[in-house]
C-alpha cells in the first residue's frame, strides 16, 4: 500500500472506532503479529495504550507502510471497510497529484485542502482531551473582518506587511493565528493576496537547531517534496505566520552582512528567521507575528514593523458560553461561572481560552465528586494542583498509585529543567533524563498533561506554560535543586531573585506557585498525593531572601513590586506577610489589570516602613466599569493609599503612565493632602487628570514638597496658570521644576 502523508495518519483512523471496535482491533493486532512472525510487542503495552499510543508504538516497531497494511487488514476484518475505501480513495488522490506534475494552481489547492484537514481534523490536536472543539465553538469562526483587518495597509502605503500581534501567553494568540490560516485554506480571507502561507512556531522549530527555509516549507508540505522553486517564484504572494517569537533565542545584534538571504542555505534556526523578520531574505514577502509583550518591547528597535496588533482575550460572554458548554446542568453552569466571577484572579485566568477549558474542568470534575468548588478557588495555586492531581486519580479512586507518584515527580523534573533552559518543547531524551519512562509517555498524552507538537514527531509539551511552571515550582518540594540531572538547575533562592527582578520575562508565575504551595491547604494536598510530609525549609529559604533584600537599597530598586504581591498573596499568611512587606523601604509596581488593584491592596494596607512608592495603572483606574466592579476598584484603591497614612516616612511619590477619574484622583489627594506628610518628591510622568484637575495643584501646596517633576504630563492653560500660582506663594518651598 502506498505511504500516507501525514494528512491521513494512523490514529485518525482509530480515533474513528468506538470503545468496542478498538478492543477488537487489538485483538486482531495481536494475532497479525504472531501469524506474520513480527516482532513481539507485549499484551500489556497494547492493551494499555491509548489510540495515540498504539499508533506510536505500531509506527516505531514496524515502520509507515507496514504498520498501515496491517491496520486496513484489521480494519476489514472488524467490518469497517468503510475506513479502508476512504483511505485507498484518498492515498490514490495523493499519488495522483505527486506524479502528474501539477500547475501553480493546483499546487496551491493541494496545499489548501492539506490545511483544512491539518487545521480541522480531530487527528491534528496536540492533546487527545478534547480542549480545541470546546473552544473553537465558542470562539465566533465568522469574525472574517478581523482576520483581514489584520492586514490592511495605512495610507496608500503598498510595501510588504510585517505585522506584529502581541499579547500575554496563552491569551489565545496561537488559536487566532491558526484560525487565520484556517480562514485562508478554505478561502474566506486574502484570496487575491496570497498564493500560500505557511505557519512556524518557534518553540517547534528551534528544536531542528540548523534548517533551511526550504526544509521548513517542505514540513508543511502534504506530500513527500514541496515544489519550492515554484513556490518562491512569486515572493509578494507569500504570508509567513511566526508564532511564539518568545519560545526563541534571538541575536539581534548581528549586522545585516552576517544574515542569509540564500532560502535553500541551512542555517541556525534562529538566524534563518532573523534574517526573514529583518528581510534579508524575501524582503517582498509579508509576515504576522506574535509575541508576548516584553518580548516585543526587546525587538521593535530591531523589526521594522507595518503596525502592531494587540490579541484580545475571552470576554465576559465568552467565558460565560464556555462554562455553559460544559456544564449540562445550566444552575450549575451558572453557579460555577458566578464563583469565577467573583473571583478576581480566576477571572482574569478564564480570559485566556485554554486555561478557561482547565479552570471550567476542574470546577466540573469537583461539583462531580461532591465537593465544595469554593475551597479550590480560594487562590489560583490551588485551582492547578487540584487540576494535576484529579488528572492523575481516576474518579474512583482517593489516592494516586505508585506509578502515578512517580510520573508526575518525573514531569515536575522536566519543567523545572525547562524553566532553567527556556525549553517548552521536549524530545523523548529529555523525558528518559528526569524519569519519565517510554510507557509513561501514552498515560500523560491520555490524560492531557503532555501534548504532541506534531503527529509523527516525538517532541512533547505541556498542557500550557503555566502548568509547566506549576510543576516545576512542586519540583522544589519535592527535592534540591542539587539533585536534578541537569546542572542547569539552580536553586529555589535564585529562582525567586530572578523571578523578582524579571530576569526572564517568560516566568509569569513560577514565583508565586512556590509561595502558593507552602499554604497550609496546599500542604495537605501534597502531603496526601505523595504520601509524606514535605520539608517546611523552603518556608525559611524564602524568608531570608527577603531579609537579604532588606537593607538594600540597589537590590531593591530591582524588585518588581506587583510579582512580590502576587507571590505573598497566593502564600496568604498573615504573618510572614507583614514580615515580608515591611522588608521593603521602597516598591515599584503597575497595575495594568482589575485583578493587580485587589492583589496590591492586600498587600500594601499592611506595608508601614515605605520612604520611597512608583506605580503605574496605564488606563486601569479611568476605565468604564459596571458600578459593582467601580465600587470595588475603588475600596482596592482607598487600601492601596492608606499606605501613605501608615508609613509615615514616605519622601518619594512617583507616578508613571496613569490616567485618572476624579474619584480616584480625589482618594490619592485625601491620603496625601496633610501638611504633616514628609512628601518631598513628587513624579508625575505622562499622567492625565479627567475632569477638574485643581485638587492636583492643592496637593503640590505641601510645604514639604521640593522636587517636582511633571515631564510628559498635559497641562491645560488653566492649569499652567494654577501651577504659576503655586510657585509665587511665599510658603512655596519647590527647588527643582521639571
Amino acid at each position: 500500500m502506498a505511504s500516507f502523508s501525514s494528512d491521513f495518519s494512523l490514529v485518525w483512523y482509530l480515533k474513528e472506532l468506538n470503545q468496542k471496535e478498538f478492543m477488537k482491533f487489538k485483538d486482531f493486532l495481536i494475532q497479525e503479529i504472531l501469524e506474520l512472525k513480527l516482532k513481539q510487542i507485549s499484551w500489556t503495552e497494547v492493551k494499555k495504550a491509548s489510540r495515540e499510543g498504539l499508533s506510536n508504538l505500531l509506527l516505531k516497531c514496524y515502520g509507515e507502510n507496514q504498520a498501515l497494511d496491517m491496520t486496513f487488514k484489521i480494519l476489514q476484518k472488524i467490518n469497517r471497510k468503510d475506513l479502508t475505501k476512504k483511505a485507498t480513495r484518498e492515498i490514490a488522490d495523493v499519488v495522483d497529484s505527486s506524479t502528474l506534475g501539477l500547475t501553480d494552481s493546483e499546487n496551491s489547492k493541494l496545499y489548501r485542502e492539506h490545511l483544512k484537514k491539518k487545521l480541522s481534523h480531530n487527528c491534528s490536536k496536540m492533546f487527545n482531551i478534547n480542549i480545541q472543539d470546546f473552544i473553537l465553538e465558542t470562539v465566533i469562526q465568522d469574525d472574517y473582518d478581523t482576520f483581514e483587518n489584520l492586514l490592511v495597509s495605512k495610507g496608500d502605503e503598498k510595501k510588504p506587511h510585517m505585522v506584529f500581534l502581541k499579547g500575554m501567553a496563552g491569551i489565545g494568540k496561537t488559536l487566532m493565528l491558526k484560525n487565520v490560516m484556517l480562514a485562508w485554506a478554505k478561502g474566506l480571507v486574502f484570496q487575491n493576496k496570497f498564493s500560500y502561507t505557511f505557519y512556524f512556531c518557534c518553540q517547534d522549530v528551534k528544536q531542528l537547531k540548523t534548517a533551511s527555509l526550504a526544509e521548513l516549507i517542505s514540513r508543511e508540505w502534504p506530500i513527500s517534496s514541496a515544489p519550492i522553486e515554484e513556490i518562491l517564484s512569486q515572493p509578494e504572494k507569500l504570508l509567513f505566520i511566526i508564532d511564539s517569537l518568545e519560545g526563541m533565542e534571538w541575536d539581534l545584534t548581528k549586522q545585516e552582512s552576517e544574515l542569509c538571504g540564500n532560502c535553500t542555505e541551512k542555517q541556525p534556526v534562529s538566524l534563518l528567521l532573523s534574517s526573514l523578520l529583518r528581510r534579508k531574505m524575501l524582503p517582498e514577502s509579508s509576515f504576522l507575528i506574535s509575541a508576548t509583550p516584553e518580548t516585543f518591547e526587546k525587538m521593535e528597535d530591531r523589526i521594522r514593523c507595518t503596525d502592531v496588533k494587540t490579541a484580545t482575550a475571552f470576554n465576559e460572554r465568552s467565558i460565560e458560553i464556555c462554562f455553559h458548554r460544559l456544564f449540562q446542568d445550566r444552575n450549575t453552569a451558572q453557579k460555577a461561572f458566578s464563583l469565577v466571577r467573583e473571583n478576581e484572579q480566576l477571572f482574569t485566568l478564564c480570559q485566556a481560552p485554554l486555561l478557561c477549558w482547565m479552570v471550567a474542568t476542574c470546577l466540573k470534575k469537583e461539583i462531580e465528586k461532591g465537593k465544595d468548588p469554593v475551597s479550590i478557588c480560594r487562590h489560583i495555586t490551588s485551582l492547578y494542583t487540584t487540576y494535576i492531581f484529579n488528572s492523575f486519580i481516576p474518579q474512583s479512586a482517593k489516592y494516586p498509585s505508585k506509578k502515578s507518584q512517580d510520573q508526575l515527580q518525573g514531569l515536575c523534573s522536566l519543567a523545572a529543567e525547562g524553566m532553567w533552559t527556556d525549553t517548552f518543547v521536549f524530545s523523548e531524551e529529555a523525558l528518559r533524563r528526569n524519569g519519565i519512562m517510554d510507557s509513561d509517555i501514552p498515560t500523560l498524552l491520555d490524560i492531557g498533561m503532555l501534548g504532541k507538537i506534531r503527529e509523527f514527531e516525538n517532541s512533547y509539551l505541556f498542557l500550557h506554560p503555566s502548568v509547566q511552571e506549576i510543576c516545576a515550582a512542586i519540583f522544589y518540594l519535592l527535592k534540591s535543586h542539587g539533585v536534578h540531572p541537569s546542572q542547569d538547575v539552580k536553586s529555589v533562592e535564585t529562582v525567586l531573585f530572578m523571578f523578582l527582578k524579571k530576569v526572564k520575562t517568560q516566568w509569569i508565575l513560577w514565583g508565586s506557585f512556590i509561595f502558593g504551595l507552602l499554604h497550609k491547604s496546599e500542604q495537605e494536598k501534597l502531603a496526601v498525593f505523595f504520601g509524606y510530609q514535605l520539608s517546611q525549609k523552603i518556608r525559611h529559604k524564602l524568608y531570608q531572601c527577603l531579609e537579604t533584600i532588606n537593607g538594600n537599597v540597589e537590590l531593591q530598586e530591582q524588585i518588581d513590586g506587583m510579582k512580590l504581591f502576587y507571590c505573598l498573596f497566593e502564600m496568604e499568611d498573615d504573618a510572614f506577610l507583614v514580615k515580608a512587606v515591611n522588608c521593603m523601604q521602597q516598591i515599584n509596581f503597575v497595575a495594568n489589570y482589575y485583578s493587580d488593584f485587589f492583589v496590591a491592596a492586600y498587600c500594601l494596607k499592611r506595608c508601614s516602613t515605605l520612604k520611597k512608592l512608583s506605580f503605574s495603572t496605564q488606563n486601569a483606574l479611568n476605565e468604564e466599569l459596571e458600578q459593582q466592579y467601580r465600587e470595588r476598584l475603588l475600596i482596592c484603591w482607598n487600601d492601596i493609599c492608606s499606605v501613605f497614612v501608615r508609613s509615615k516616612n514616605i519622601q518619594t511619590l512617583q507616578i508613571k503612565d496613569t490616567n485618572f477619574s476624579e474619584p480616584t484622583f480625589r482618594v490619592l489627594y485625601e491620603s496625601l493632602k496633610y501638611p504633616s506628610f514628609p512628601l518631598s518628591k513628587l513624579v508625575a510622568n505622562n499622567v492625565h487628570f479627567f475632569g477638574d484637575n485643581h485638587m492636583f495643584f492643592e496637593l503640590i501646596q505641601n510645604h514639604n514638597l521640593q522636587y517636582l517633576d511633571l515631564s510628559c504630563s498635559s497641562l491645560s492653560p488653566n492649569g499652567v496658570k494654577l501651577l504659576f500660582d503655586v510657585l509665587n506663594q511665599a510658603e512655596c518651598n519647590i527647588e527643582k521644576l521639571m
